[in-house]
């Protein structure tokens, strides 16, 4: 194994691989396509990773959550349009998106009546940016459930044909 880095300030990307214990060269290898050398460039940030490389290094890491950070905190257009979702429990998901919706009736009905004109006046425009604000809430709970999701496929917790099957997917190989 090569020398251990005793940088402060890490990526995620080199965290993930000091935690798997991989070396970068180790890595390469399970990376296929993706040089030690690119992935110092990457790990030192001299380089930002090509969506490709994080797709790889998400599975070959078996950390969806890379692809999250990648393009929440990366990617231009990303960082715009996508929040950054932290790891949680599959109760705390569960919990967070049942408080969400419990409030939501009442929403919806005064959403409904702020746009049944096609616009929204002066003295909706609070009502409405809670409203969405809310809806923005439920967006994200529902992505780090799917990132649960996709943790629990990567580590084997889930059984991948049977997913595969619910979800309509043809099996590869």
């Amino acid at each position: 194994m090569g020398r251990v880095s005793v940088k402060e300030n890490k990526n995620m990307y080199q965290l993930k691989r000091e935690a798997l214990g991989l070396s970068r060269e180790r890595a390469s290898e399970l990376l296929e396509g993706i040089s030690p050398e690119r992935i110092e460039k990457i790990e030192s940030e001299k380089s930002l990773p090509h969506p490709d490389e994080v797709l790889l290094m998400a599975q070959g890491y078996k950390d969806p959550a890379l692809c999250n950070y990648f393009c929440a905190r990366e990617c231009p257009i990303g960082r715009k349009y996508v929040p950054q979702i932290a790891p949680r429990s599959l109760s705390e998901i569960v919990l967070e998106m049942l408080a969400s919706l419990n409030g939501m009736q009442a929403k919806r009905d005064r959403l409904i009546e702020i746009t049944s004109n096609g616009r929204v006046d002066d003295h909706e425009v609070e009502d409405f940016v809670k409203i969405q604000e809310s809806l923005a809430k439920i967006s994200e709970t529902a992505e780090a459930l799917r990132l649960w999701e996709e943790q629990m496929l990567a580590e084997g917790k889930i059984n991948m044909d049977l997913y595969k099957q619910f979800r309509g997917e043809k099996r590869k190989g």
